[in-house]
């Protein structure tokens, strides 16, 4: 009896014009029926690759399969090589035998096509079904995955970040598929959608014995839902075995790192171990852990207001062909609140809740429908654009989705320099240069990544690429949208102290929006909960962590995963 799924010595290489890059370098491993193999590490480790060799979707060139078998056996007894199939063989086993939940949920989607259509289509492609009964399966799938109906008939500009990833999970389940390749499924999702989620894909997997590829950055979900843990670091696999083991006897010292990286190990502001601190070896081999400067210190002593927000409104209109109002939808619902100069303010919520809205709102990003935004006692609400456009300069917004926040034929380098010279900071080239490669290094990233482009990184990669660019002009506000979502628990543990340590030194103010309730409380001074466009509760971080007093928060609070393994 063969695995689902058997992978042997699998060696992937990127070529460039000067050199071959290795990407995955001998990668073994097997996955059963009624399985959850999931596979941890950095940003750029190799686990989307990997998760794309399998369906052949990397690009050749400059993709090049080395070497290696991909073994996919659906009833237990003959074994096909995904490497030597034909185009049209696999054509049929895409979405059908194996299916795919990508990372990036803005840029899988068809623009252009409804969200429920594009589900359609998937069953119309491989389950031949009519019209009609996979319609009546697609509102079934997107009450499942907790989408209303009204969502069907929608467009993804028109749904939010979460929510479109929800609409690609019922299209990858649509069909049924033996094996389910889950590259960051929830990484747009807030905890309470993320947990039904992650429900569901287990309800899926027992009910129909599916194996599941689960690929996250998110140690707390793999204690919910994997059998086994695979650890990947720079592209070859350095440790793998049951949760349990993983989590309770891990013996590399990189699974140590990845380990001790989860803020919810630390106590408010004090510094976070990186992989640096478990990675470096004496010259007989043992390990140097180095100790962390564990002593917080008081943003400001006499804290000003920096922003504040007065019944604040944002209502979307929905009108019929004679200009007549037919719905209106309330994304921001008379919200008022302050944030301190030198502060960190968590705003947390479900998705759909308001979150994102409220953050372009403060940024004029998107209009207020009415209310005042003082900043600085000064109401920017209605000021004129060219204005509004000179002050973003102190006031900074680092987006969700990383791959649409970029220009994909402008260099990185350039991406990041763009601001600087539009804002008119440095006096020269060569300075503006200096400038870039120094806040590329802060966030874990080369100087000789200068001059790649978008597509060449990683969604964690990209994401490190807009933080730097949102750095670049030295902001005195800073909103972060799911800004660490999409990176791994080691580079997120980087880039909080990053933050961390700019605020100590330039004392800025923050608004981090997050549905990880763990980052927000290790980050945040304050908390306010959203609910459907209004504020549900508001305090001290750890009075709203311990003590909450809305139901709803209680129910946030109780969905996070991996409570257990703290």
């Amino acid at each position: 009896m063969h695995p689902l799924l058997q992978i042997k010595n699998l060696s992937v290489d990127f070529k460039t014009e000067s050199e071959a890059i290795s990407a995955i370098k001998n990668v073994s491993f097997e996955l059963n029926k009624g399985e959850i193999v999931a596979i941890v590490g950095e940003s750029g480790s190799g686990k989307t690759v990997t998760s794309l060799s399998i369906l052949q979707l990397l690009p050749t060139p400059p993709a090049v399969y080395k070497n290696g078998e991909i073994l996919f056996s659906k009833n237990g007894d003959q074994q096909n090589d995904l490497l030597k199939l034909t185009p049209e063989q696999l054509i049929d086993i895409r979405g059908n035998e194996i299916a795919m939940i990508f990372q990036e949920p803005m840029t899988s989607l068809n623009p252009v096509q409804t969200c429920g259509s594009q589900v359609v289509e998937a069953m119309l492609a491989h389950k031949h079904l009519s019209k009609t009964l996979a319609r009546q399966n697609t509102v079934a799938l997107f009450k499942q995955v907790d989408l209303s109906d009204s969502s069907i008939n929608a467009y993804p500009h028109q749904l939010s970040g979460g929510q479109k990833q929800r609409v690609i999970i019922a299209m990858a389940m649509s069909c049924n598929p033996s094996i389910l390749i889950a590259d960051e499924p929830t990484t747009a999702l807030d905890v309470i959608v993320q947990k039904k989620i992650l429900q569901l894909i287990k309800d899926l997997q027992r009910q129909n014995n599916m194996g599941v590829i689960y690929i996250t950055h998110d140690l707390g979900l793999v204690a919910e839902i994997a059998d086994k843990i695979i650890v990947m670091y720079k592209g070859a696999i350095v440790e793998s075995g049951t949760v349990q083991n993983i989590f309770t006897q891990a013996e590399h010292p990189y699974t140590k790192a990845l380990l001790a990286c989860r803020p919810i190990l630390y106590e408010k502001h004090r510094r976070l171990a990186v992989v640096s601190d478990f990675m470096q070896q004496k010259a007989a081999g043992a390990m140097i852990q180095s100790s962390h400067d564990n002593k917080s210190k008081e943003f400001l002593n006499a804290p000003k207001v920096l922003l504040e927000v007065k019944n604040l409104k944002v209502y979307f209109l929905k009108k019929n062909f004679w200009g007549k109002t037919v719905k209106q939808f309330k994304a921001v619902d008379d919200v008022s609140f302050t944030i301190q100069k030198g502060e960190t303010i968590g705003l947390a919520g479900e998705s759909g809740c308001g979150k994102t809205t409220l953050g372009r709102t403060l940024t004029r990003m998107i209009e207020p429908t009415s209310g005042q935004i003082f900043f600085e006692g000064r109401d920017i609400a209605h000021i004129p654009k060219e204005e509004m456009r000179r002050l973003r300069k102190k006031i900074q917004i680092i987006f969700q989705d990383p791959y649409g926040s970029l220009n994909p034929r402008m260099t990185i380098g350039g991406a990041i320099e763009e601001p600087l010279k539009v804002h008119s900071l440095l006096k020269s080239n060569r300075q503006r240069r200096e400038k870039v490669i120094e806040l590329l290094e802060k966030v874990d990233l080369k100087p000789e990544h200068f001059n790649r482009y978008p597509h060449e990184f990683s969604g964690g990669q990209r994401q490190r690429i807009c933080i730097a660019r949102a750095l670049g002009l030295s902001p005195e506000f800073i909103i972060c949208d799911e800004s660490v979502s999409a990176l791994d628990v080691s580079v997120q543990a980087q880039v909080l102290n990053l933050l961390n340590d700019l605020k100590k030194e330039f004392g800025f103010t923050t608004i981090f929006i997050s549905h990880d309730l763990n980052v927000v409380r290790y980050l945040s001074d304050r908390i306010i909960i959203m609910n459907k466009g209004r504020i549900e509760e508001s305090g001290i971080a750890e009075d709203i962590w311990l003590r909450p007093e809305k139901e709803y928060t209680k129910k946030l609070i109780a969905a996070i995963p991996g409570a257990a393994i703290v």
